[in-house]
């Protein structure tokens, strides 16, 4: 078996912009870009990871065969992430209430009152309900 020989000035060198690819990630948390904060924080993440990958784990000296291995690996992930995207923003979401009031399910009948006055009422309803059965 032969291997790849790598000068350790070539791993120090990739390390440290490793640091400092991570040093850039965290002093980028304090700055507020708005939306575009995780979008950075993915392109450094994106940098970093290229970084381990070709040198750490060999793969600019690797074969083509290496090479198209990750690539097909890459375009699953790219498949799974746009599937569930897809899937995320077709669904009919539901709306947030804005109280506990808001999301009790009042039964037949029954109007709503004071938040203080309905939660009883509600629970009280159920009860009658319940005994009538």
């Amino acid at each position: 078996m032969h291997g790849h020989v790598v000068a350790k000035r070539v791993y120090f060198l990739i390390f440290g912009s490793l640091l400092a690819l991570t040093g850039l990630t965290t002093s980028m948390a304090y700055v507020d870009l708005g939306e575009w904060n995780t979008i950075v924080a993915l392109i450094i993440a994106c940098c970093k990871a290229t970084l381990v990958v070709l040198f750490f784990m060999h793969l600019r000296w690797s074969t083509r065969l290496m090479r198209v291995v990750l690539l097909s690996a890459l375009l699953w992930l790219a498949i799974l992430i746009s599937l569930t995207t897809t899937d995320f923003f077709s669904r009919d979401w539901t709306p947030i209430p804005e109280s506990w009031d808001s999301s009790e399910l009042l039964l037949p009948g029954l109007t709503a009152m004071t938040s203080a006055a309905s939660g009883s009422a509600v629970r009280g309803a159920r009860g009658i309900r319940a005994q009538s059965l």
